[in-house]
C-alpha cells in the first residue's frame, strides 16, 4: 500500500519516492509509488495536481489501497523520482474543506440535523442539509463560524480505538469499518473524514455563506472560504462600485437607486404600451378590408409583434404577416388568419428564410435570418 505522506504533513510540498508501476490509462499513464504527498480524490475533496519525475500529474485516485497518479508521460519502474504538489491548489482545498467542517459542525449542532452532501466545486462549495433553514438562520451560523475561525483553534486528528469510537459523538454520512480517521475542531465539529485540513482554524481566514435554497427534503447552501471568499467579496464590491457610478449613487445606496429606476421603468412601459396600442389600432383601421397584408417594422418585442398582427388580422379580411427587425439582425415574425390553416406556409417560410417557429393552424410566431427584400419576395403572390 502507498504510504500517505499528506496525512503526516498536509503542508508537505516536495518529496521523493520510488516508482512501483506505470501502465497506460486513457490519454496518459497511471503511476504508483511507494509513498506520496499527492492527495487522491475522495470524501468530497478534489485531487491534488502537480509534477512527478518531470511528468504533469493531472489527476490522483485511490484503488484497493494503492494511489494512482495520472501522468501525461510514462515513468520508469524502479526509478526514484521527485514530486511536487501544486500547493496553492492544495491550500485552497484545505481552506474549503476545513471551513465546511466548521460550518457543518456548528449548523448541525444548532439545528439538530445532518450534512447529507458536500462538494468542492471550481468556484464554490455546496453543502446539503436535511433541515428547513432560512437565510437568517444561515447568517447566524456564518457569524458563529467566523468567530470560531478567528479564535484560531488547532485541529485534532486521531484514529480512536473501537471502544473510544463507539462512545464518540462524531458526524458521518455512512457506516464505517476498520481504522476511522476523526477530524475534530474542538467546540465546533467532530467528524469522520479522509481529507486534508489546515492546522489551525485561523488559516481558513473566513467563510461566506452565499445562498440557501430548498433542495430535496432540506436545503443546499453555497459557501466560499479563505481566498475564494475574498475573491468573491472583491468581485461583488467591484461590481457594486461600477453600478454606483452608473447610478450616481453612493455604494451603500445602490439598492434604493435601482428601486427608483424600476418604478420609473414600470411607468415608462405603461406609457409605451398605451402608445403602441393606439398605433396598432390605427394601422388595423388603415388596412381594413385589404385582404392579405404584409407589414415590415423596426425592431420590437415578440409580444408587440403578436399584438400588431392580431389587431390587423381582425380587420384586413385575409392573412396578416408582421415582420419586425432589421437586415443583418434578423426579424421576429407573426402570421395570422382567422379560421385559416397556415402550417404549410410557415413550414415553407422557415425553410426558405432560415427561420424557426410555429404555433396553431391559424396563428404562428417565430424568427427568420433574412433581409426585407427576401421576406417580400417570398410572400409575394402567396
Amino acid at each position: 500500500m502507498t504510504e500517505k505522506l499528506f496525512y503526516a504533513d498536509p503542508f508537505l510540498v516536495e518529496f521523493t519516492a520510488q516508482v512501483l508501476s506505470c501502465v497506460p490509462e486513457g490519454d496518459g499513464f497511471a503511476v504508483t509509488l511507494d509513498r506520496t504527498a499527492f492527495y487522491p480524490e475522495g470524501g468530497g475533496q478534489n485531487a491534488d495536481h502537480g509534477v512527478l519525475g518531470g511528468a504533469a500529474v493531472t489527476h490522483v485516485k485511490e484503488k484497493d489501497g494503492e494511489i494512482l497518479h495520472l501522468c501525461d508521460r510514462p515513468l520508469t519502474v524502479g526509478d526514484t523520482v521527485s514530486g511536487a504538489i501544486d500547493f496553492s491548489r492544495r491550500f485552497d482545498l484545505m481552506q474549503q474543506h476545513s471551513g465546511e467542517h466548521i460550518v457543518s459542525g456548528i449548523l448541525c449542532g444548532r439545528y439538530n440535523c445532518d450534512n447529507v452532501g458536500f462538494h468542492i466545486g471550481h468556484d464554490l462549495v455546496t453543502i446539503d442539509f436535511n433541515a428547513s433553514l432560512t437565510m437568517e438562520d444561515v447568517r447566524q451560523v456564518e457569524a458563529l463560524a467566523n468567530q470560531y475561525i478567528w479564535q484560531d483553534h488547532p485541529v485534532d486528528i486521531s484514529y480512536p480505538t473501537p471502544e473510544v469510537l463507539a462512545a464518540l459523538p462524531y458526524r458521518s454520512k455512512k457506516a464505517l469499518t476498520g481504522d476511522v480517521r476523526i477530524v475534530t475542531w474542538p467546540g465546533a465539529d467532530c467528524c469522520a473524514c479522509c481529507g486534508t485540513h489546515v492546522r489551525r482554524s485561523g488559516q481558513v481566514g473566513l467563510v461566506k455563506l452565499l445562498s440557501c435554497q430548498k433542495f430535496r427534503e432540506g436545503v443546499r447552501i453555497e459557501m466560499a472560504a479563505g481566498g475564494r471568499a475574498v475573491a468573491y467579496c472583491t468581485g461583488i464590491l467591484e461590481q457594486n462600485t461600477h453600478v454606483s457610478q452608473l447610478l450616481s449613487a453612493k455604494p451603500t445606496d445602490t439598492a434604493a437607486a435601482v428601486e427608483r429606476l424600476q418604478k420609473e421603468l414600470y411607468g415608462l412601459r405603461g406609457r409605451v404600451a398605451a402608445l403602441e396600442e393606439g398605433d396598432f389600432a390605427r394601422k388595423a383601421a388603415d388596412h381594413a378590408g385589404k385582404g392579405n397584408v404584409l407589414l415590415v417594422e423596426g425592431p420590437m418585442s415578440s409580444e408587440s409583434v403578436r399584438k400588431l398582427c392580431t389587431a390587423v388580422m381582425e380587420f384586413c379580411g385575409g392573412r396578416c404577416a408582421v415582420f419586425a427587425g432589421a437586415d443583418g439582425q434578423g426579424y421576429q415574425y407573426a402570421l395570422g388568419q382567422p379560421d385559416g390553416d397556415l402550417r404549410s406556409l410557415v413550414k415553407e417560410l422557415n425553410a426558405a428564410l432560415s427561420g424557426r417557429g410555429g404555433g396553431k393552424p391559424a396563428f404562428a410566431q417565430g424568427s427568420v435570418q433574412a433581409t426585407e427584400a427576401e421576406i417580400r419576395a417570398f410572400l409575394e403572390g402567396r
